[in-house]
């Protein structure tokens, strides 16, 4: 190995040192010292793989905490993909009361990972800073982001089509009769429900349905966020209630069941994702379903022609995936409300 590396090196006009650092994906090397020593590799008849140790390639899978079902159903889809592929997954989890998100992107500075994949963040809301990431990408370092509009910052961007998917929703529950149907959506300012709550307000305007401003809602992702902010719609009227996640659906099932009425004889209620155990649950859960196998797969092929031409990595792609409804037991026909 030692020989291998001081023929790179002399070749190259570089130390050794250098020659291990290109090679293993590490820091502290020049943009132009990097494409020297590889065409010096290239031109000599070998390929980096051949010069790497025998240690598996590290991927950052960058996380918020795990309580909503649908993450670790993506967490375990990528974990094995890449393995598959001799790729080690490292699971980067941040909570409000642990490490950050950004404490998480600092300590992977110095790090030998082949790339990063981030499931939710701060690139996902409005108006927030971005160099965070673009650390990462000043690096060399693939970057791909799920679930989030593209940004103005290079990598692979991944995720359902958030105005099909209410969309789909909402004229499940018109066909069904409901006109006063509530729109319990996340924070104002994150994308995907800004892109839900827009293609929502086409779909009012294109079936000419009158629309009330107290029947939409906006509000943490959880179930007891969603069951104080489905009351509201509730007590505006609303005889259906359109959820952006499944776990807002569950905590507006909780809000009806509270004030005496049932569901779906008197509410129908939505959700988005089809997490685990939507299925199963009492009653189970009319959801749109996410589709994470093909999000994974087209991620994980994203990221690997990234790392292996790094020129990828330099550009921006978008690819949004078809949802599916799923009708189940959660919603009904219109009923009258007093």
């Amino acid at each position: 190995m030692g020989t291998r590396l001081a023929d790179i090196a002399q070749q190259a006009g570089v130390s050794q040192a250098t020659i291990s650092r290109v090679i293993n994906g590490k820091p502290g090397v020049s943009d132009d010292t990097r494409k020297t020593v590889m065409e010096t590799i290239s031109s000599m008849g070998m390929s980096q793989e051949r010069f790497q140790r025998n240690e598996t390639r590290l991927i950052a899978l960058v996380t918020p905490d795990l309580s909503n079902p649908i993450f670790p159903e993506f967490i375990t889809e990528l974990v094995t993909l890449f393995a598959q592929h001799g790729l080690l997954a490292v699971v980067c989890t941040y909570t409000p009361s642990g490490a950050s998100e950004s404490g998480f992107i600092g300590m992977l500075q110095n790090q030998p990972i082949g790339a990063a994949i981030f499931l939710a963040g701060v690139y996902d809301t409005r108006n927030t800073n971005l160099s965070i990431y673009r650390s990462l990408s000043e690096r060399g370092i693939p970057c791909a982001f799920l679930n989030g509009a593209p940004r103005d910052m290079d990598g692979l961007y991944a995720g359902t089509d958030d105005a099909t998917a209410i969309t789909m929703a909402l004229r499940h529950l018109s066909d069904l009769g409901h006109t006063r149907i509530g729109l319990l959506m996340g924070d104002r300012d994150h994308y995907p429900t800004i892109l839900k709550y827009q293609a929502a307000q086409r779909f009012f305007v294109d079936q000419d349905l009158e629309r009330d401003e107290a029947l939409n809602a906006w509000t943490t992702y959880g179930l007891d966020s969603g069951r104080m902010a489905a009351r509201n719609l509730l007590e505006h009227g609303a005889t259906a209630i359109a959820c952006a996640s499944d776990q807002l659906a569950l905590g507006a099932i909780r809000a009806v069941r509270s004030m005496g009425l049932s569901v779906p004889e008197d509410i129908s209620v939505t959700g988005y994702d089809d997490s685990p155990e939507m299925s199963t649950i009492s009653p189970s859960l009319t959801t749109v379903r996410q589709p994470v196998g093909k999000i994974c797969q087209a991620v994980v092929n994203g990221v690997l022609s990234m790392m292996s031409r790094p020129k990828l990595a330099e550009r921006r792609d978008s690819l949004l995936f078809e949802p599916e409804l799923v009708v189940r037991e959660s919603t009904g026909p219109c009923a009258p409300r007093d």
